[in-house]
């Protein structure tokens, strides 16, 4: 099955749900970065609430950007989503892997750590974005951005994130939703939805045992009067081109170009968010150097 996003509201408009799967977005993420296992649910969760939150822009060109940086082996783990909810991402490294936790679950929160931030990047065109940072509360990234929710959005929200990896290290099945509570709701909403949450095992628990994801949102939202108003694929995509990759070039600066054409006589590059490489041979390094000359002296 193809992974999407689906977004329910309810009749009086005091709930609105976000809910996706996305067990080939992250295998695709997983296959690209050669990811440990708890790297992969670590990334998966992270890729799939930036598909979602990428679903709450309104501008096509809007970008959402989601990093988590803890105390944990981990480092960064970033992703990136807009309203098409097409993802990247990437860890800073994936091959660390660690022994199950307590529960006998991929330690994600250990893996990434609590001491540490979470930086929400939200860039709507503007000549500035907006940027919403938090301590860590957990690392297992549904925690953290629920509290994220609560405090710079000021949004009751649950966020309930999943990644189930096989044995041969491949992505089982992934998911998750975000139920997020709209002023004007009641005391009573408010309890009814707690208590239907507390029924929901796990993400990954429920695909396993055949549910979809409107279904998932329905054990949810049980009770309650709710329609799905949209149904969008999802699918991890890198938009990285070797013009893009030229402008970094660019951007390192006369001396250190300079450095690499005398040292190396060539560079090679290689994308954050997927296996892409690009090579640029003297001539072509010369060039940017060039138009970095020219840049400067109309600058003068």
């Amino acid at each position: 099955m193809k992974d999407y996003l689906v977004r329910a509201v309810s009749e009086d408009g005091t709930i609105r749900a976000f809910g996706c799967l996305t067990t080939q977005t992250v295998e695709t993420a997983r296959a690209y970065h050669s990811t440990s296992p708890v790297a992969t649910a670590a990334l998966g969760r992270l890729l799939t609430a930036a598909s979602m939150m990428g679903a709450m822009l309104k501008g096509e060109k809007d970008l959402i950007t989601l990093q988590m940086t803890g105390s944990g082996p981990l480092g960064r783990v970033l992703a990136v989503s807009g309203p098409d909810c097409t993802v990247k991402g990437y860890v800073g490294n994936g091959a660390i892997d660690l022994p199950l936790n307590s529960s006998g679950k991929l330690d994600v929160g250990g893996a990434i750590g609590t001491d540490g931030f979470l930086t929400v990047i939200t860039d709507l065109g503007l000549k500035e974005p907006y940027i919403g940072k938090i301590p860590l509360v957990s690392g297992e990234v549904g925690d953290d951005l629920a509290k994220y929710f609560a405090i710079s959005e000021q949004v009751p929200s649950v966020v309930a994130l999943g990644v189930l990896v096989n044995k041969d290290l491949s992505v089982k099945n992934s998911g998750g939703f975000i139920i997020q509570v709209m002023p004007g709701a009641s005391d009573e909403t408010i309890d009814k939805l707690e208590e239907n949450i507390k029924n929901i095992t796990s993400i990954t628990d429920m695909l396993e045992n055949g549910m979809n994801i409107e279904e998932i949102i329905g054990v949810a939202l049980s009770g309650f009067d709710f329609h799905f108003t949209e149904k969008t694929d999802v699918c991890y995509k890198c938009n990285c081109s070797r013009e893009r990759v030229r402008k970094v070039l660019a951007s390192v600066g006369e001396t250190e170009l300079e450095a690499i054409i005398e040292e190396d006589g060539k560079a090679e590059m290689v994308c954050h968010f997927c296996p892409e490489k690009y090579e640029f041979g003297e001539e072509e390094l010369k060039e940017i150097l060039d138009e970095i000359k020219a840049a400067k002296e109309k600058e003068e």
